[in-house]
């Protein structure tokens, strides 16, 4: 029985896009997360208030 690359490479590609979009929401997710935390405590656990703030407004929309 032969089987199809296409449609396997189809499936593969699917769930991968589907699993980048999960982990881009998580990382949006815990940045808001963490943003609820004061300046002092992100600072000694290495976290950066700007950067935490462009990573929870980031949006994988083009426009």
């Amino acid at each position: 029985m032969a089987t199809n690359p296409a449609g396997h490479g189809f499936f593969r590609n699917a769930i991968g896009a589907m699993m980048a979009a999960r982990e881009r929401q998580a990382s949006r997710y815990v940045a808001g997360a963490l943003l609820r935390y004061d300046d002092a405590t992100l600072l000694a656990n290495g976290y950066d208030r700007a950067e935490l703030e462009k990573r929870a407004s980031a949006s994988s929309y083009p426009f």
